[in-house]
C-alpha cells in the first residue's frame, strides 16, 4: 500500500512575526535610535505639559557634595538650599497662572547641590524637576523631586535639551567635570545666539575665579571680551536671586513662552 504522505507541520514564528511595537531587539537596534530619541524626549514632555511647567530655573552643582561636609561643601548644600526655597517662594513656581507654573527649580535630579535645591523647594511647597541620567555611579535621584517630575533618561543630548529649553536662568554652584559640561554647553548656546537672553550665575565666585582664570581667554582672543559679561558671580544664593530679579526673571516679568530660537530665519 502506498504511504500516507506526513502532514506539513507549520513552522514556528520567528523574530519578524513580533509585533514591531513589542520586538524590543528591533527597537533597541541602530536603525530606531531615531525613534528612541523622539520617544525620550516626548515622553517627558508630556510629563511637563501636564504639570503646567512652562520655565525653569536650572541648578548645577557637584553631586559629591554633602550636607555637613567638610571644606566648602556644607556651605554650597545649604547656599543651594536656601536658593531653591527663595526662587520656589518668589520665581512663580507655586502659583499657577492659566494652568502653568513659571520658574519651577531644575536639576539632574541626583545627590549633592541637585539635592539641596529640590530640598529647597520641597520646603517651600513647589514642584521641581528631576532630569536623571543612566550612569553607572552617583546618579540616584534624590528624595525630594516631584516623582511625577522625576525622569531618566538614555541620552545625554534629549536630557540636556529638555534642561535648556525651559531655562529662563542657570545657577551653577561648585562642581566637577559633569557641571562644567553643563555650564559650557549652556554658555556656547548663549554666546552663539542660539539661547534667548538666560542669565549665567556662578555661585562662589572665590571658586569659580580660582578654578578658570575667564580673563585669559579673552586676552588670548579665543573668545570677545563681551563674552565674559554672560557671566554673574556672586557669593551665596541669596546674592544669586537678586541677580535674576535684577534680570527681569520675576513672578511679574516671566516670558509668555520661553523657548529655544529656531535655528533658521522665520
Amino acid at each position: 500500500m502506498p504511504r500516507k504522505p506526513r502532514p506539513i507541520r507549520p513552522s514556528r514564528p520567528g523574530p519578524s512575526y513580533r509585533l514591531a511595537m513589542l520586538d524590543r531587539d528591533f527597537l533597541m537596534s541602530d536603525s530606531m535610535r531615531g525613534l528612541r530619541l523622539q520617544v525620550e524626549y516626548t515622553k517627558t514632555e508630556e510629563a511637563l505639559q501636564a504639570w503646567g511647567v512652562r520655565s525653569t530655573i536650572v541648578v548645577f552643582g557637584g553631586a559629591r557634595v554633602r550636607e555637613g561636609g567638610a571644606g566648602g561643601h556644607a556651605a554650597w548644600y545649604e547656599e543651594a538650599r536656601r536658593f531653591g526655597r527663595i526662587a520656589s517662594e518668589r520665581g512663580g513656581a507655586l502659583r499657577e497662572a492659566e494652568g502653568a507654573r513659571d520658574n519651577v527649580i531644575a536639576t539632574g535630579g541626583g545627590p549633592g547641590i541637585m539635592e539641596a535645591a529640590s530640598r529647597g523647594a520641597r520646603e517651600a511647597g513647589a514642584p521641581s524637576v528631576g532630569f536623571n541620567i543612566r550612569l553607572p555611579h552617583e546618579q540616584v535621584p534624590n528624595r525630594y523631586t516631584t516623582p511625577e517630575l522625576t525622569f531618566q533618561f538614555h541620552y545625554f543630548a534629549i536630557r540636556k535639551f529638555h534642561l535648556a529649553m525651559r531655562a529662563n536662568a542657570l545657577v551653577v554652584f561648585p562642581g566637577g567635570f559633569g557641571t562644567l559640561d553643563e555650564l559650557f554647553e549652556l554658555l556656547t548656546l548663549r554666546q552663539t545666539g542660539r539661547m534667548r537672553p538666560t542669565p549665567i550665575v556662578l555661585v562662589d565666585a572665590e571658586y569659580w575665579r580660582r578654578l578658570i582664570h575667564w580673563e585669559a581667554m579673552a586676552e588670548a582672543g579665543v573668545i570677545a571680551p563681551a563674552d565674559l559679561d554672560l557671566l554673574h558671580f556672586v557669593a551665596n544664593g541669596t546674592e544669586a536671586w537678586a541677580v535674576l530679579e535684577a534680570a527681569g526673571v520675576a513672578l511679574e516679568e516671566v516670558a509668555a513662552a520661553p523657548s529655544l530660537p529656531s535655528p533658521e530665519p522665520e
